[in-house]
Order: C-alpha cells, then sequence, then structure tokens
C-alpha cells in the first residue's frame, strides 16, 4: 500500500489506528488558558466541586489532539484530511495521565457525481484513553480525492 490514499483505495469496514499522545495537566491547563478558560479546565482545586470532580480536559483540546493523531496515522488520506463536516460527542472526559489513541472505520464510500476528481468518505473515529474507555466519537464526512477521475 503506498503513503497515501485516494478514493479508490478506501472500503467500508477498512481500519485504521493513530499513533498515541501523553496528556498531562500541565498540557490540558496551558489549552484552556488560551482557549476554554473555565475553572474544570485549568484549577485542580476548583475543578473538585464542579461537574467533573476534577480536572478534565477541553472537550476541544481532546478534538485538537484527535486531529494531530489522524494526520499522523500512516496511511493518509491524498490531499490531507479535508472535512466536509460531521458530528462530534464527548462520552467521558479526558482527564490528566490518559494516553490518547484514535481508531478509525471507512462507513461509506461514495464517488461525486459532478467533481469526478473526488468524492466523499465518511469515517467513525474513536478516542481512547489507555484503558480502551471512549472520550470522543467523531464521525466525519471527509473529502477525498479519487488518482483516476472518471
Amino acid at each position: 500500500m503506498s503513503d497515501l490514499l485516494y478514493l479508490e483505495d478506501l472500503e467500508v469496514g477498512q481500519k485504521f489506528t493513530s499513533p498515541t499522545h501523553a496528556l498531562d495537566a500541565t498540557q490540558i491547563k496551558a489549552f484552556a488558558r488560551e482557549f476554554d478558560p473555565q475553572p474544570f479546565h485549568t484549577d485542580e482545586a476548583a475543578a473538585k466541586s464542579t461537574f467533573f470532580g476534577g480536572l478534565a480536559a477541553s472537550g476541544w483540546h481532546t478534538a485538537a489532539i484527535t486531529m494531530k493523531l489522524l494526520a499522523s496515522t500512516k496511511p493518509g488520506i491524498a490531499g490531507g484530511l479535508i472535512g466536509a463536516g460531521g458530528e462530534i460527542a464527548w462520552p467521558q472526559p479526558t482527564r490528566p495521565d490518559d494516553v490518547l489513541q484514535v481508531t478509525s472505520e471507512i462507513l461509506e464510500v461514495k464517488p461525486s457525481r459532478s467533481k469526478p476528481e473526488r468524492g466523499m468518505a465518511v469515517m467513525r473515529s474513536e478516542t481512547k484513553n489507555q484503558r480502551g474507555e471512549v472520550l470522543q466519537i467523531l464521525t466525519s464526512r471527509l473529502i477525498v480525492p479519487r488518482r483516476h477521475p472518471g
């Protein structure tokens, strides 16, 4: 298999596994201070009395790490991971000392009728911690180039 996948290379049921990313409290607080400054993301003591009962990463931090891991997964998608929409859910919080890894599965592959040079793939990605707990579910529609338009 080549380093890059085109629409013709994708098939329903195909699975991919990313590298890992170790997360710690310092990363969680730094991201939150800049992008999601809420006490349950920035202050361990204050977080204890919140819904989360302790420090939790922003869902957007989990999403950003997921994107980094998806972009690092080999083989990659030709032309990059170009999103055309999707759905995201965070079934449980990401915590300090979690080691994140993404497993993805192709759910649908469809050539475009109006743009023969590309098509659409639907991919479900689960971001899990080292205990196998699902922290994020991302179902995304990706624009994928065709190797042989037509």
